[in-house]
């Protein structure tokens, strides 16, 4: 296997390769990749919901952006190629992680098409995949920050996970690293109840898996979630241009540029719950307002993520 990278960087920057292929459901296909690079993948404490970037190859050309001599600028180097030389670059969760030094492989679950007809580069170039295919990885050095965990309860707190099938890979590798004395509850929609999983989760961890099938997207997922609050067939109407595409809203980011308010004094009903929610953005949108606006959950207990957005192509 020819693997190409630099050292030059304060995070890996490299060239790997596909070494196994498995498809795990309908809509799931995990891929395993190697490149003696990964030896230098590492973390401060758990990985949880760590996110890299892959760089696809341009499906025509089949170009593979090159990390030869990389340095800093090598981001504003790559926006500048032509997209046929570059490829297209998307943000995934790891997995897992394999093995030690040389022999390290991370292990990426991949979506292969999302709802109605939107299907993007990385589950073109995933639903064909094959060992020894290559692509271009952006991930964590060991010793360096690199930033990409956004699950951060705060110890003891009562968890609400909530994902559509994008963000299913992260929720079920937060699920495997928590504590056995976690508690809470996860809801996962997914387009099928051959998508569901199999996901080791502590004994006072519900996991709820929602087959979509015919239903709108998110709905199943929003009426599951305000029942468990306590407000069964609460609804939210949000309309699109509510929507921001880019939606990503922690205890210290708000993408919107909202000012982040220091928690309230304790006394709330849902005071000790920490919500992590992840998926297509309109649906977010519509549980985050349940949650904050309608419930009065502080800001300081959630993190709401736009993972995707239909019929908007995402930039990375």
């Amino acid at each position: 296997m020819t693997t190409t990278s630099t050292n030059a960087l304060p995070m890996l920057l490299a060239e790997v390769e596909v070494v196994s292929v498995e498809r795990l459901s309908p809509t799931f296909v995990r891929l395993d990749f190697a490149g003696a690079e990964l030896g230098e993948f590492g973390v401060e404490g758990q990985r949880y919901d760590q996110r890299i970037k892959l760089i696809f190859p341009d499906p025509v050309t089949g170009g593979i952006t090159s990390v030869a001599d990389a340095d800093e600028s090598w981001l504003a180097t790559w926006l500048d190629q032509p997209t046929e030389e570059r490829g297209h670059m998307r943000t995934y969760t790891i997995r897992d992680v394999r093995g030690s030094g040389v022999d390290t492989t991370i292990v990426v679950d991949i979506v292969l098409h999302l709802a109605g007809d939107q299907v993007g580069p990385g589950s073109n170039w995933a639903a064909d995949a094959a060992p020894g295919d290559r692509l271009v990885m952006l991930a964590p050095r060991r010793g360096f920050p690199y930033g990409g965990i956004e699950f951060a309860p705060p110890a003891g707190a009562d968890l609400l996970m909530v994902a559509d099938e994008t963000a299913v890979p992260a929720v079920c590798t937060v699920l495997e690293q928590l504590p056995p004395t976690a508690t809470g509850a996860v809801f996962m929609e997914v387009p099928t109840a051959a998508d569901v999983l199999d996901v080791r989760a502590p004994d006072g961890v519900s996991v709820t898996w929602l087959a979509r099938g015919d239903a709108p997207l998110g709905q199943r997922l929003h009426d599951e979630v305000v029942a468990h609050l306590g407000i069964p067939g609460a609804t939210v109407e949000v309309a699109a241009d509510e929507v921001d595409p880019d939606l990503w809203e922690t205890p210290s980011y708000s993408s919107s540029g909202e000012e982040i308010a220091a928690a309230r004094a304790v006394g709330h009903e849902l005071d000790g719950l920490y919500a992590w929610i992840a998926g297509e953005s309109k649906v977010v949108t519509g549980l985050r307002r349940h949650l904050v606006s309608e419930l009065h959950m502080d800001r300081s207990q959630v993190a709401f993520m736009g993972y995707w957005r239909r019929g908007v192509a995402m930039k990375s």
